[in-house]
């Protein structure tokens, strides 16, 4: 394992790049605001004939998300394409006509179940639950659902996790997401199914529609992935067999602030598998 120093630009990682899976949150925007530099990194790729493929664990379909970053100022020429963990998790509520779910989420995550035939219910009448985060994510914790998942698990309840992320920046502030629910739920027994990364449903749907866009499949040797998140990005793209620049501005920062260069034994404790590369924040 070698010595890990931080790139300078996107521009001098992508010589033998086709694709970009990247993430979205953190990488950019911060819930917030927009970064431009970030969103002029991705843009510039694509001038150069690269495809973007914008990979998200957001528990709303691609078009919601399309809509909150044109609130947020990022171009729609800024990518190809989004894929979201809200997608697939429509994708398995429509394949289950009828069922009857309890939700568990805030009122802007409905589009989740919108127009769908799954009738909310609450949780003793449910065939199954999904999440889509906290109720009140500005003041509770997963900790405040153990009673209620404890009911759940009492039922044998599926948990459908429409975000595995655990935390996500708003702002300077770390806030909680659905993982963390899904989480607790299987440590007390619980049967939790989650979709988006850094599971391979949603990295496969990204390649396809990157095929679609460019009218051939590109190798994953000439596919990188984006992300702020070992548990997430950087698991999801080694699972898959790709290569991950690793971007440190996002929920880990804390733990690079004044490093210049992480050493072997940095490196494995902090990744254990290694990234192609660091950024302090993408740019190109």
């Amino acid at each position: 394992m070698t010595t890990l120093k931080f790139a300078e630009g996107l521009r001098d990682l992508v010589s033998d790049v086709d694709v970009l899976l990247s993430d979205i949150w953190g990488v950019v925007h911060n819930g917030l605001v927009a970064f431009p530099d970030a969103c002029a990194a991705l843009r510039k790729f694509r001038d150069q004939g690269g495809t973007v493929i914008l990979i998200t664990n957001a528990p709303r379909p691609a078009d919601s998300v399309q809509r909150q970053l044109r609130k947020l100022e990022v171009a729609d020429d800024t990518y190809d394409a989004i894929v979201s963990s809200g997608d697939l998790t429509r994708n398995f509520i429509a394949g289950h006509p009828g069922q009857k779910i309890f939700w568990i989420g805030p009122e802007r995550d409905s589009a989740i179940h919108r127009g769908l035939d799954a009738p909310l219910v609450p949780l003793e009448q449910a065939d199954y639950i999904v999440c889509t985060g906290l109720f009140d994510d500005e003041t509770e914790s997963a900790e405040n659902y153990r009673a209620m998942l404890l009911k759940a698990r009492e039922r044998k309840l599926t948990l459908i996790c429409a975000n595995p992320d655990i935390v996500v920046e708003r702002g300077d502030r770390l806030i909680y997401c659905a993982g963390a629910i899904a989480e607790l739920y299987a440590e007390l027994g619980g049967e939790a199914i989650f979709y988006g990364k850094p599971h391979q449903p949603i990295y496969e749907r990204a390649m396809t529609l990157a095929t679609e866009r460019r009218g051939q499949a590109a190798p994953l040797g000439r596919v990188l992935a984006i992300g702020d998140s070992v548990r997430t990005d950087l698991t999801g793209a080694h699972g898959f067999g790709i290569d991950c620049l690793f971007v440190a501005r996002g929920i880990h920062s804390e733990q690079f602030e004044g490093l210049d260069q992480l050493d072997p034994a940095s490196v494995k404790e902090l990744f254990g598998h290694p990234p192609r590369a660091l950024m302090r924040e993408l740019k190109w």
